[in-house]
C-alpha cells in the first residue's frame, strides 16, 4: 500500500482506538516500522497527529472534533457503556443528562424505563426520550450550540440551580492521568459543574478514546463522581486513586 493510501487509514484508526503504535501499524500494513515511523512523523509536522512513545494520538488543542465524527467514533464501545449505565438507573427517580454523544447513547437505552423525569441541556436527548411516553422530559434555556444541539450559558446553569436531581449522568471530552475531567467549551463546563453540585449522585461516561486526549478547561475530578462507565482499563495509579476515593469503575465490552 502506497504512503498515501496508508495516512488516511493511519488516521481513522488513530480517530477509532484514540492512539495509534509503531508496532501494530507495522503489522496491519505489512510494512517496516522505519516505514510506519517515517509516516507518522509526516503526519505529526502535518499536525493531524502528535507523536508520543511508540506511536501517536490525535493532536490536543482547543476545539473539539466534529460532532458527527464523534457520534460515529467507538459507536460499538458507547453503546456497551450507555447500556451497562442505564442498567444501574432505577425507574421512578430525577435525572440530567448532558451534552455529549455518550449521553444521547445512554437516553436510548432508557427508551424503556419508566416514570423518569429527565432534565438536559441536550436537544438530542429530549428528541430520543420523547418516544418515551413514561419520561417527563425538560429542557434547560441556553444558548443554542448549533454543532451539536446542547445549551450552554448563564441561563442553563441558572435552570440547573433549580432542581435536586436523585442522578446526574454526564459526559467530558478528555480525562487526563490525575482523573480530571476536561473540556473545550468553558461555558459548557460551567453548566456540567452546576449539574454535579446538584445532583445526589453523578455517573460519567467515558469511552478510551478521552484517555489519550486534551481540553483546556477542568469540569471536575473523578473523587467527584460516584461510578465511571468505560471500555478499557485506567492506568494502575489511577485505578488505585478511584479505590481511594470511592469512585466505582465499571468496565464495559462491545457485544
Amino acid at each position: 500500500m502506497s504512503q498515501t493510501l496508508r495516512h488516511p487509514e493511519i488516521i481513522e484508526i488513530a480517530r477509532r482506538d484514540g492512539k495509534v503504535t509503531v508496532d501494530r501499524l507495522a503489522s496491519h500494513f505489512d510494512v517496516t516500522l522505519q516505514t510506519i515511523r517515517r509516516d507518522l512523523t509526516e503526519l505529526a509536522e502535518a499536525g493531524r497527529l502528535e507523536r508520543v512513545h511508540g506511536g501517536a494520538v490525535l493532536p490536543s488543542g482547543t476545539h473539539n472534533i466534529g460532532y458527527e465524527e464523534r457520534r460515529s467514533l467507538n459507536a460499538p464501545a458507547k453503546t456497551a457503556i450507555a447500556n451497562a449505565c442505564a442498567a444501574q438507573v432505577p425507574d421512578d427517580i430525577s435525572m440530567f443528562l448532558n451534552i455529549g454523544t455518550s449521553t444521547e447513547a445512554v437516553a436510548k437505552a432508557l427508551r424503556d424505563h419508566r416514570n423518569l423525569m429527565v432534565v438536559t441541556n441536550n436537544m438530542n436527548v429530549a428528541n430520543i426520550l420523547a418516544n418515551n411516553p413514561d419520561c417527563a422530559v425538560i429542557v434547560t434555556g441556553g444558548n443554542l450550540r448549533r454543532s451539536d444541539g446542547g445549551l450552554v450559558g448563564n441561563l442553563a446553569a441558572d435552570t440547573i440551580r433549580q432542581f435536586k436531581f436523585d442522578l446526574a449522568v454526564i459526559g467530558c471530552s478528555a480525562l487526563d492521568r490525575d482523573g480530571d475531567l476536561l473540556d473545550f467549551d468553558v461555558q459548557e463546563v460551567a453548566v456540567s459543574q452546576a449539574i454535579i453540585r446538584q445532583s445526589r449522585r453523578t455517573f460519567l461516561v467515558a469511552d478510551h478514546s478521552k484517555f489519550t486526549r486534551s481540553a483546556p478547561a477542568r469540569i471536575a475530578s473523578l473523587s467527584e463522581i460516584d461510578t465511571f462507565f468505560t471500555d478499557k482499563p485506567l492506568l494502575p495509579e489511577l485505578a488505585r486513586n478511584c479505590e481511594a476515593w470511592g469512585t466505582d469503575v465499571v468496565l464495559t465490552k462491545p457485544r
